[in-house]
């Protein structure tokens, strides 16, 4: 296997010749990735000279984990999304911002395609080292779709107007973390809509590697919120019906022979896809995650400079529960580790690399006004769980400040 280290080069930096650091993805982990980075270069013993290009589709930080709530509440969605030119911490001359998408990584060259937005124009971008932070692909309504705060908005309008306004239940199909958050955010903001969670298997949670007593209180807190819980049904088809009034509806059929009316059907069952396909193939686990090793570099030695490639957050092939947390601290482990390639390619000095541990299951739910947690110290739940993790935001506050985004160091 080869080094941690490649083809770097240039022991000698100024700020007309920094090192070009290029992140694709400008979320938890992405951030996390160039606050840290920043941090260690800016001391004022060592400083080191970078320029950081973060790309991103969307043209501002979206908060993911607030989706049910933004999907819910007009008010929470205004604060979801904040354009990057809007972020404090990040308005500096060595930060540039791009709206658009990397379409290609070539490790031997060093050089991105970026396709840039909203004219779609394609160029090369150069750097000495790439972060892939891009996470994994979503489809509506687990987060919306859009690409500018504007149409953010129109598209979360236009769901929570639908919701205020429906005449038979709305159904949430899928008892997944997601299905469950956004069946219960709905009944806490709009409790006069009549909510119903419908999942294919005998308990919520099914698809996480997480004990029977955990799942089962998570059936009991969606309950308590006042959402109607169907367990073993799974959903056969869904025809939409043109009333009389002009209104539509949903004739729902489930596999059970159950048949129901529901003025909107919300689909929180799709299997998310990793968002990689602009990276070496030899670089990707058949299901399409990135394999690196524990410092979160690339792990093929197929791949040349593999060593100044990093990928953080949810499309990594690594153990655990996708979590904010997780791609916030793999995020913060890269910036450190990228510094301590910049100091061993300046100094000489041996670096010192933080590593990934193996990921236990762990997991952090928001169920209306309660939250249940389990992980090393086993399960808690209640509304004490809800303001240690999540607080009245579903989080905002608290990675809002742990990534210091407002500019206020920790």
């Amino acid at each position: 296997m080869s080094s941690h280290f490649s083809n770097i080069s240039g022991s000698s930096r100024s700020v007309t010749n920094p090192y070009r650091v290029l992140i694709a993805g400008g979320c938890y982990s992405g951030l996390a990735a160039a606050i840290n980075l920043l941090e260690k270069c800016d001391t004022i013993d060592s400083p080191i000279p970078v320029d950081i290009t973060i790309v991103d589709e969307r043209d501002g930080f979206y908060h993911v984990i607030g989706s049910p709530l933004a999907l819910s509440s007009n008010s929470y969605a205004e604060k979801a999304w904040v354009k990057f030119k809007d972020i404090p911490v990040l308005q500096r001359p060595d930060v540039r911002f791009v709206h658009g998408t990397v379409s290609k990584v070539d490790p031997e060259s060093k050089t991105a395609i970026i396709i840039e937005q909203p004219n779609k124009v394609e160029r090369p971008e150069v750097y000495d080292f790439f972060i892939a932070a891009t996470g994994l692909r979503r489809v509506w309504p687990v987060v919306p779709q859009s690409a500018t705060r504007e149409k953010y908005l129109e598209e979360t309008g236009r769901h929570i107007k639908a919701v205020v306004n429906s005449t038979a239940p709305v159904l949430v199909v899928g008892g997944g973390a997601v299905g469950i958050e956004m069946a219960a955010e709905l009944k806490e903001v709009q409790p006069h809509v009549k909510v119903t969670l419908a999942h294919s298997r005998d308990k919520l949670l099914s698809a996480e590697p997480l004990p029977d007593n955990v799942k089962d209180c998570a059936l009991d807190l969606t309950e308590e919120t006042g959402v109607e819980v169907l367990l073993n049904h799974r959903l056969k088809s869904s025809t939409p019906i043109v009333n009389e009034d002009g209104t539509e509806t949903h004739e729902v059929e489930f596999e059970n022979g159950h048949k129901m009316i529901a003025s909107l059907v919300i689909m929180a069952i799709s299997r998310s896809i990793p968002s990689t396909d602009y990276l070496p193939a030899e670089s990707l686990s058949e299901e399409g995650y990135v394999d690196i090793l524990p410092s979160l570099q690339l792990a093929s030695d197929k791949i040349p400079n593999a060593k100044t490639h990093f990928a953080v957050g949810d499309l990594i092939h690594w153990s655990g529960i996708k979590r904010c947390g997780g791609a916030m601290h793999e995020g913060k482990y890269a910036g450190w580790n990228i510094h301590q390639m910049m100091l061993r390619d300046l100094q000489g000095k041996e670096p010192t690399f933080n590593e990934l541990n193996p990921i236990p299951p762990m997991i952090g739910l928001a169920v209306g006004k309660n939250a249940l947690s389990y992980g090393g110290e086993g399960m808690k739940h209640g509304k004490q769980v809800m303001e240690w993790f999540f607080e009245e935001d579903l989080g905002f506050r608290i990675v809002w400040d742990h990534l210091r985004l407002g500019g206020i160091k920790a």
